[in-house]
């Protein structure tokens, strides 16, 4: 498994000074799994603004001496982050902090533009200046560049959206407000709570808002802007309904925590159910059920209830090694594997194994996840992967930018199997989706190619590099 999401983000506002840092933390702690390349919190005391950021884990980069540091404020937003558009260096860690001629601005987005490189083109043609190559400094441009001349900043916000394309989840904090805004195709999951002492929170999952022991309260529709101020929450929704609904359908697969909920639909009943269907339209004799680690485990025991096959535990994660994703390399991503998982012999010895995983991309980690049962004395192995087959990139913030790295779009599913080495293979059915999202609209251009917005015409991860080394 090697799929790829983009960031996780989080804000936080009271309405008189406290510990907002340590909220942070705590939030993104809990959305650590959208993001694992690096993290960033801004803190607001009064206006004024305190900022880390750097490259690694949460824990890492936010030691009890650097929280420490920061001080109390009324507001603070944080991310966690996997890039989709632009490299890993720490000048692409979030937040990005923006000092204007209207005041200052902290932007955190969990997402990608499908029009960045056209947009970024014209802002640098006005003149503008990029010390990033993140499609989330561009948003910020834009921000900018309509605050100039709008009466206040939700408004420009406002106007932003007019003209930014694709998927964007945003949280933004300015001296006085925090605002929340989600595309008008809401892609990306965003929600709001409050504490029981009056604090509001945002975050990409309703997990966070959990850990932080905030009540949820909704999720942001598609198309909302959201202002969190001293007049309490006022809502704008000039862009609410303009588009259909497309949540991506992989946040129900793989990307969400189990114990999230997301646009009303649970993501543990999401998987169990698509465990569920594997079982009725992929039937096979066997002796037991295991799960990959983690977001296998749900769908898994949805295959051994529907089948009656027995579920069990049959790998182990070492927890402290992040997801596979996170090694660029494929050497490196290969020794991930080696590391992160190990079989249970005793589970798998002499049966024939029913394995289920979220997805195949180029089958190089199913292939050794397989390797590691077959060591482990299984007789037969069964893989059934609780997505259908990948077989177009995605431009809205998964990190599948070229169908020459699918191999699904090179084999069929019987040549897949003798490639990982299983004895059968089965995908869920495309025409199965609906029942995961509680029928409602969802993105599924990863399996089928029906894009909701234009394509872009360079979709190299690295594009923005890949400008700047030309033009030197």
């Amino acid at each position: 498994m090697s799929i790829r999401e983009a960031c996780g983000v989080f804000g936080v506002m009271g309405e008189k000074p406290l510990n907002v840092a340590s909220f942070c933390y705590y939030g993104l702690y809990a959305l650590q799994h959208r993001g694992q390349e690096g993290c960033g919190i801004v803190v607001n005391d009064d206006g004024v603004f305190f900022s880390h950021k750097d490259l690694g884990l949460l824990n890492e980069v936010f030691t009890a001496d650097r929280l420490s540091r920061f001080p109390q404020g009324t507001m603070a937003v944080g991310h966690v982050r996997y890039g989709t558009t632009g490299g890993n260096s720490r000048n692409n860690c979030q937040p990005i902090e923006v000092n204007h001629r209207k005041g200052k601005m902290a932007l955190c987005h969990n997402g990608n533009l499908s029009n960045a490189a056209e947009l970024r083109a014209e802002l640098e043609l006005s003149g503008a200046i990029f010390h990033t190559t993140s499609d989330t400094e561009t948003i910020a441009y834009i921000i900018t560049r309509e605050r100039l001349r709008a009466p206040s900043i939700e408004e420009a916000l406002s106007a932003a959206m007019d003209t930014l394309e694709g998927a964007y989840s945003l949280v933004l904090m300015s001296p006085q407000k925090l605002i929340c805004a989600r595309d008008p195709h809401g892609f990306r999951p965003l929600c709001f709570g409050k504490t029981a002492d009056g604090v509001f929170v945002v975050a990409s999952e309703s997990c966070a808002l959990k850990a932080v022991g905030a009540a949820f309260i909704r999720d942001v529709e598609p198309g909302e802007i959201i202002v969190f101020g001293k007049d309490g929450i006022q809502s704008h929704r000039e862009h609410c309904g303009r588009v259909k609904k497309k949540l991506c359908v992989f946040e129900y697969i793989y990307f969400a925590r189990p114990d999230s909920t997301i646009d009303g639909v649970s993501v543990h009943k999401s998987r169990i159910r698509a465990g569920e269907i594997l079982a009725k339209t992929h039937p096979v004799a066997a002796d037991t059920v295991i799960g990959v680690p983690d977001s296998g485990l749900d769908a898994a025991l949805g295959y051994s209830r529907a089948s009656g096959i027995p579920y069990g535990i049959g790998l182990i994660k070492n927890k402290y090694i992040g997801r596979t994703f996170i090694s660029p390399g494929q050497g490196e991503r290969m020794d991930g594997v080696r590391i992160k998982l190990s079989a249970i012999e005793e589970s798998v010895k002499g049966k024939r194994v029913v394995l289920i995983d979220d997805s195949i991309v180029r089958g190089n980690t199913m292939g050794r996840i397989v390797g590691l049962l077959r060591e482990a004395g299984a007789t037969r192995i069964h893989v059934r992967i609780s997505s259908p087959p990948f077989l177009y990139p995605c431009y809205y913030g998964t990190d599948i930018d070229s169908r020459e790295h699918l191999i699904a779009c090179r084999h069929t599913v019987e040549e897949i199997a003798r490639i990982i080495g299983a004895d059968s293979l089965g995908y869920l059915p495309v025409s199965a989706l609906p029942e995961l999202t509680g029928g409602g609209s969802f993105c599924n251009a990863c399996f089928c190619g029906d894009y909701p917005t234009s394509v872009p015409a360079d979709t190299r991860k690295d594009r923005f590099e890949q400008k700047l080394s030309e033009k030197t």
